[in-house]
């Protein structure tokens, strides 16, 4: 059982650095996964796969680290419920991109966006200039709500918003 505790702690401490590193490299970069992001994704969790468990192959050794893997996200998540400043540093705030027509050119470069991909995000929207829209948000699952006058263009979809930036 004793060799099983560096397991969990180990298990705990690339929790929290995959999260940290995850906050750092952009809420826009998970809205939707490519096949890069994907095999990105496969090739960490390998990586860290070792730093986990160690030498330790054994059945119990990966149960621990899942198991210590399943505890931590259940308990991350119930604080990140109850405490809204831990929320808003691990997840996040929406930024707003557009309001009334006006492009927020700050908040567009805070979010590491350009005009074009706002445009592009506006066009999949159903709304063709950027005047026509009342607010447009970039939220924390790094997908852009958009609201127009017209009450058939107010959608939420999902779309993938990257940028050479956050690619590098």
């Amino acid at each position: 059982m004793a060799d099983l505790l560096p397991i969990v702690w180990q298990s705990l401490a690339v929790y929290l650095f995959i999260i940290l590193a995850i906050r750092l490299f952009g809420k826009t970069e998970l809205a939707q996964l490519s096949v890069v992001d994907l095999v990105f994704i496969l090739l960490i969790s390998n990586a860290v796969q070792n730093a986990m468990v160690g030498s330790n192959n054994s059945l119990s050794g990966g149960l621990v680290a899942a198991g210590t893997l399943f505890i931590a996200n259940f308990v991350l998540k119930f604080i990140l419920f109850r405490f809204r400043s831990v929320s808003k540093f691990v997840e996040g705030e929406s930024i707003m991109l557009v309001y009334n027509g006006q492009v927020k050119k700050q908040n567009l470069q805070k979010a590491h966006l350009t005009l074009d991909e706002l445009e592009a995000a506006a066009r999949e929207h159903g709304v063709s200039s950027l005047a026509e829209v009342n607010l447009a948000v970039l939220e924390v699952d790094g997908n852009i709500s958009i609201l127009s006058d017209n009450f058939k263009h107010q959608s939420r979809r999902k779309r993938k918003h990257n940028t050479f930036n956050q690619m590098s």
